[in-house]
């Protein structure tokens, strides 16, 4: 160290001179640095190019035929339920948000531990760090020398443990309201599977439908179109008075716009059905039309029993009470933010200051921190919670009279569905015989064309009929399933083989046609 004044004059102005070239450069790469971080980091829209669209929808598709087994044979109402369990997108979707959830849940819990920091440093000065003293008894500068307290390069590196019980408590807290949200996607992942297996049912008796009139009906209209041709011709010949064959028109162009109002209702069906059972929109395939029963045994169940498994497995009142539960524990976090802070600490610090004589040290300390103007605040934020767990519990009982009147409203539906059926099924019966009479006698010529053809009109709709009100049956009883929280219990692993989900599909659906309550110890 230079005790010579003249010394230390000269050294601050060698030490400049030393260190003016590196400022500048080091000035100049910083200049530089800045200039291109804004050149590279400007913010411009960019509209989507036709590839980058195709290349995504590309990307998109593959992904939704990624191991999606190719259908081997007929598809039966087991296996169109199983593939839609395991490749419709709905469902994949449902599944991802409930991992999602439970992602959050998993890191929410490493929120609760201390704080591990590790940190370095380094620092360079362009002259020493000198200081001047003044003297505690007279006020005056100090007539010591000033002196250097610190090493112009300093490298410096520090690892220390910090914990807040605040923290710890609003980490605590905010896991718990986590944990209940991993419920809630699951409920959600319930509901979503009613509502895949109601869709399913439905479109799969609409294709059973449309696969066993087809024939009939393109048979009925290539004769209603004949027979129209006939009677135009008859008109233009004017063999007969003008009144009858166009009468004789009317009726049948009153038959083939029913007729075509039946098929366009039908075209749709094996769309849908593709769409939910993750099959090709345009590949054609066929259905087995399973037994034509409506079970009524649930029918037969006491109705408080029924109200009671719906309370107690019901997806949308599950999710009511679970968001009842997340509203209190925000009221808990929230009388959180009123008590002080204290937190605590440790850490082992090292520094290469030359002047230091202790260069590795540990320290520890303890801190009590109260936000005095968060007491302002505090009724407010108090009657807030206490509304948000009231309007919680208020959506709950909400959702309770509303899962009873499903359940009742879908009981009933399900009885005139099946009482409907029953009557169309035996209408269908007498039309279909009616037909074959009209038939025959036309083929003996003791009944007109016109008559044939009006008739078999008639008993295609009449089967019609008797298809929509078995497939509204059908959607009846899933609608009950639903409302009473009885999905089918399959463990839809993607690792689980397609034959192996048909087979749980379909021993879940013979279970529900027993009519048999699950124990109410059992529910989930």
């Amino acid at each position: 160290m230079p005790n010579d004044p003249q010394e230390q004059q000269q050294e601050p102005t060698l030490s400049r001179a030393r260190f003016g070239p590196v400022k500048a450069t080091i000035l100049a790469v910083t200049a530089l640095l800045g200039l291109s971080g804004c050149a590279s980091f400007s913010v411009e829209t960019a509209q989507l190019s036709t590839p980058e669209i195709r290349a995504t929808l590309q990307q998109d598709k593959v992904a939704l035929e990624r191991n999606v087994e190719p259908l081997g044979g007929p598809l039966t109402l087991d296996g169109a339920i199983a593939r839609a369990i395991k490749y419709n997108a709905e469902r994949r979707y449902r599944a991802m948000e409930e991992a999602v959830a439970m992602g959050t849940f998993e890191v929410s819990k490493y929120d609760m531990l201390p704080k591990l920091i590790a940190s370095a440093g380094y620092r360079d000065r362009n002259n020493d760090l000198i200081t001047r003293s003044i003297d505690s008894v007279t006020g005056l500068p100090s007539l010591a020398n000033p002196y250097i307290s610190s090493s112009r390069q300093v490298a410096s590196s520090e690892i220390g443990l910090s914990w807040s019980l605040l923290d710890f408590g609003q980490s605590y807290y905010a896991a718990r309201q986590n944990a209940d949200r991993v419920l809630i996607a699951g409920e959600r992942r319930r509901k979503a599977l009613h509502n895949l297996i109601l869709d399913v049912r439905t479109a799969y008796w609409r294709v059973v439908a449309a696969q066993k009139l087809e024939p009939l009906l393109r048979t009925t209209i290539a004769d209603s179109e004949k027979a129209l041709k006939d009677a135009r011709k008859a008109e233009d010949d004017r063999i007969r008075s003008p009144l009858e064959p166009l009468r004789y028109q009317r009726q049948l162009l009153e038959n083939l716009r029913l007729l075509e109002t039946i098929e366009q209702e039908l075209s749709t069906a094996r769309v849908e059905l593709a769409t939910l059972a993750g099959l090709p929109l345009a590949a054609p395939y066929t259905v087995v039309e399973p037994a034509n029963d409506v079970n009524t045994v649930w029918l037969q169940q006491p109705l408080d029993k029924l109200e009671e498994v719906a309370l107690l497995r019901n997806p949308d009142l599950r999710e009511g009470i679970y968001n009842a539960r997340i509203a209190q524990q925000e009221t808990h976090r929230a009388l959180l933010k009123l008590f002080p802070g204290l937190s605590f600490n440790y850490g082992y610090n090292h520094s290469n200051d030359d002047f230091l004589i202790h260069q590795n040290w540990n320290e520890v300390g303890a801190q009590i921190s109260f936000n005095l103007l968060g007491l302002l605040s505090a009724p407010a934020q108090m009657r807030l919670a206490d509304t948000g767990v009231a309007l919680a519990d208020q959506r709950r009982m909400a959702m309770q009279m509303a899962v009873l009147t499903q359940l009742h409203i879908a009981r009933l539906q399900y009885a005139n569905s099946a009482r409907q059926y029953e009557r169309s099924d035996a209408i269908a019966q007498v039309d279909g015989r009616l037909a074959q009479q009209v038939a025959n006698q036309a083929e003996a010529q003791k009944q007109s064309v016109l008559d044939r053809i009006s008739q078999q009109s008639v008993s295609v709709l009449s089967q019609l009929r008797r298809y929509q009100a078995l497939s509204n049956a059908q959607a009846a009883a899933s609608r009950l399933q639903a409302t009473l929280g009885m999905e089918p219990s399959v463990d839809a692993s993607p690792s689980m083989p397609l034959a192996a989900l048909t087979q749980a599909v379909s021993q879940s659906l013979q279970t529900w046609n027993k009519g048999e309550l699950p124990p109410l110890e059992e529910t989930r």
